[in-house]
């Protein structure tokens, strides 16, 4: 019996998805509203408006080079991973140019602005979710990252304000404005994406009656724990101090518990963005 592995289907489904919403935002919102933007897209605008070729052509023809690049640069695997939004992109955007309604969503240029912002930085999200790329801008980045140590985000930010000012060549003052909003609010969207679901609590519990709550928080919450020797700042007492991640949800449980064990318990408590290890990125394990 061959055993169907689920998860290349939904890495595929999120690419799709993710390409999708990108070319409707495009399609939907930059272009009839004339707002500028960064990468591949805002790169095809200049062409269009200086040298008026059509941007789906350009597009394409664009993302094959990058394509190509990053096969011979960052190997097979990256190629693999970028082939879909490589080709899927602009078939897409073509197919969307081609239906009249989508050109006539809305006049206001600051309304286009946040949805194109916001539909872009969670398609960014979902195929970065995915482990793949979405080819075109993204590549000269990951190329200069590996041959000669530059920041990939440094890179990406150079080459977005490069574009940016590109278009002010055809672009009016309003339309630079609309266009920094723009990048700004999908760069905003696209950070929130990545680290959706991934955010943890960590708590940080001195008391007293530290063996009591290390062992409501190893039983009762089924999480782990350490203990980290300490020293007060005044008196110089030696203190253990409980260290614990928990989730968003229980939090509030195991507040509620470490107080009703001692109520003079001193707590900190911080966000953190992602957790890695057992019970969070992978299984429990219990000995």
């Amino acid at each position: 019996m061959v055993k169907i592995n689920w998860s290349i289907f939904k890495t595929i489904g999120l690419i799709l998805l993710g390409n999708t919403l990108y070319a409707l935002a495009v399609t939907a919102f930059i272009l009839p509203s004339g707002l500028i933007t960064g990468g591949s897209t805002g790169l095809a605008l200049f062409f269009y408006h200086q040298f008026n070729i059509p941007i789906t052509l350009f597009v394409s023809l664009f993302n094959i080079a990058m394509f190509i690049l990053g096969a011979l640069v960052l190997g097979r695997a990256f190629a693999l991973t970028t082939l879909i939004s490589t080709f899927y992109y602009p078939l897409i955007l073509g197919v969307f140019q081609n239906l009249p309604f989508l050109q006539s969503m809305t006049s206001d240029h600051l309304l286009s602005a946040i949805y194109a912002g916001l539909m872009i930085g969670l398609s960014l999200g979902l195929v970065i979710r995915a482990g793949a790329s979405t080819g075109g801008m993204d590549i000269p980045p990951l190329v200069l990252n590996k041959k000669f140590g530059v920041s990939v985000s440094i890179t990406l930010y150079a080459f977005d304000f490069t574009i940016l000012l590109l278009q002010m060549l055809f672009a009016n003052k309003e339309q630079v404005l609309y266009g920094i909003l723009l990048v700004l609010i999908y760069t905003v969207v696209l950070d929130k994406v990545l680290l959706l679901g991934q955010s943890r609590m960590q708590v940080k519990i001195i008391s007293k009656k530290y063996k009591e709550i290390n062992q409501m928080i190893i039983h009762h919450l089924d999480r782990g724990s350490t203990i980290i020797q300490a020293e007060t700042g005044y008196f110089h007492d030696k203190t253990p101090v409980l260290l614990t991640v928990v989730s968003n949800r229980e939090l509030p449980l195991l507040n509620k518990l470490a107080l009703s064990i001692d109520p003079n318990a001193f707590m900190i408590i911080n966000q953190v963005n992602k957790v890695n290890g057992r019970g969070f990125s992978m299984d429990k394990s219990y000995m």
